[in-house]
């Protein structure tokens, strides 16, 4: 057994960990994706969380990289990447409908009779 640098552990074995949030954080990523699609709410709250949980194990990976295994930060990273990503897409989609919702409602305060003009004629 031998002492590597960098490790608080003297009696290291070894045997590395994953990262603790690595898993979450590739899972909220990807639904962040596809929640983009949930005018935009979902999308925004699992990409905001997986960018929270990966900037707390980055950190962790940081202080002590010999303690994790490399594919648990590779999984960090592409979930990172999946999140900033679904994030992104979320915020443009919500801002889209926000757009839209003020728009229609400029447009039903301007000319309130003609919303529903064309129910009218029936």
């Amino acid at each position: 057994m031998e002492y590597q640098q960098g490790s608080t552990n003297i009696f290291n074995d070894g045997h590395k960990e994953t990262l603790p949030n690595a898993t979450a954080v590739l899972v909220l990523g990807i639904i962040s994706i596809v929640g983009c699609f949930c005018y935009g709410v979902l999308g925004s709250i699992c990409g905001i969380i997986a960018l929270v949980l990966a900037s707390k194990d980055v950190r962790r990976y940081n202080l002590e990289p010999v303690k994790y295994t490399p594919s648990s930060y590779n999984n960090l990273k592409a979930g990172r990447v999946c999140a900033i990503i679904g994030t992104i897409l979320s915020v443009i989609t919500l801002l889209f409908f926000i757009v839209m919702i003020a728009v229609i409602g400029i447009a039903g305060f301007n000319h309130p009779d003609q919303i529903f003009r064309h129910y009218q004629s029936y």
